[in-house]
């Protein structure tokens, strides 16, 4: 969950003024504001949320105590593509998460035949992804869809109209299943080399190489 940190900044002499800070992940707000505290001069410090919630500095670390055990930092990365000689289209998403302190990874891919354009493959391969999120049990949260389709993304943010029939049905799919599971979605266009890893698992699926995996992500230390 990103939020912003709202609060009225005092000097020792009785001047004061609000700041409102850029949006950030909870848990990094937690540190700053938790900095401005020792300072002394922060006063009223609230967090509001993408929804406009406003927390409490206890409330919000109740939250993240609560959710370490539940995936959160999500972040979806999809691609499709599409035939045009055998009219298959080959879906791909990878999955980062969190869990319990770990940094988890999820690859899913599949292959398809009812579909007809490129288009309608990328649609197609989110919806896979969030057909994933369904079965891990991720609900109620803010979650990052990226990809590197212009035309999905900036249909789907409200940049670009949606006037084919086709993408308007899968559009549809994609906001009824983010309705169904409470999720809040941060849309990021990405470019083709960032993406990689999802059109790998496309590009896969055309050739008839299933992909299904769960592993956790090392990192440096």
């Amino acid at each position: 969950m990103n939020v912003r940190i709202e609060m009225i900044y005092k000097t020792p002499k009785g001047t004061d003024a609000t700041f409102n800070s850029e949006e950030m992940g909870a848990g990094r707000a937690i540190l700053i504001a938790e900095d401005l505290e020792k300072i002394g001069r922060a006063k009223h410090m609230t967090f509001v949320d993408s929804s406009d919630q406003t927390w409490t500095m206890k409330e919000l670390k109740a939250y993240m105590k609560g959710i370490e055990t539940e995936p959160h930092n999500i972040t979806v990365y999809f691609d499709g593509g599409f035939d045009l000689k055998t009219k298959r289209s080959g879906l791909g998403c990878a999955i980062y998460y969190e869990q319990n302190g770990k940094s988890m990874r999820i690859r899913k891919n599949a292959l398809v035949s009812e579909l007809d354009t490129n288009n309608e493959a990328e649609y197609a391969a989110l919806h896979l992804g969030l057909k994933e999120l369904e079965l891990l049990g991720v609900h109620h949260l803010q979650v990052k869809l990226a990809g590197d389709s212009q035309v999905v993304i900036n249909q789907l943010n409200g940049e670009w109209p949606c006037y084919e029939t086709a993408l308007s049905t899968w559009a549809d799919r994609v906001e009824n299943k983010l309705q169904q599971l409470g999720l809040q979605p941060d849309y990021e266009l990405v470019s083709r080399k960032k993406n990689r890893e999802a059109d790998h698992l496309a590009s896969q699926a055309l050739n008839e190489i299933e992909i299904t995996s769960t592993t956790e992500v090392k990192t440096e230390p």
